[in-house]
């Protein structure tokens, strides 16, 4: 992945892993090049970061977990998002639309 002078902001991995999965089941590998992928390389997820945070919201019910076989027929855990999960993904978008709107006005103030 390129090098990015973005950060993510506080916050944002769950909603961000959360989102990911709602296109089925990821591996955590899988999840961190999905976000990658989908911002063209602006954001990109520290691996520690990302298993600390997978694990926190499979502990909080956000997520369940399963062993499988990667693409390259590796043993991997997949995550998937469960229906507390979706309910997390709802509130969480809610509340970062609502924090992007309140950024943008005011850097549209003259």
């Amino acid at each position: 992945m390129a090098q990015s002078d973005l950060d993510l902001v506080q916050g944002t991995l769950d909603l961000l892993v959360l989102k990911a999965l709602t296109w089925g089941p990821m591996h955590g590998y899988a999840v961190a090049r999905w976000v990658g992928t989908t911002t063209a390389d602006d954001l990109q997820v520290e691996e520690g970061a990302l298993y600390t945070a997978l694990h926190r919201m499979e502990r909080r019910g956000w997520l369940s977990a399963e062993w499988g076989l990667s693409e390259n027929n590796r043993q991997a855990k997949f995550y998937r998002l469960s229906p507390a999960g979706r309910r997390q993904l709802r509130a969480e978008t809610t509340r970062w639309t609502r924090y992007v709107t309140a950024v943008t006005r005011v850097l549209q103030t003259a």
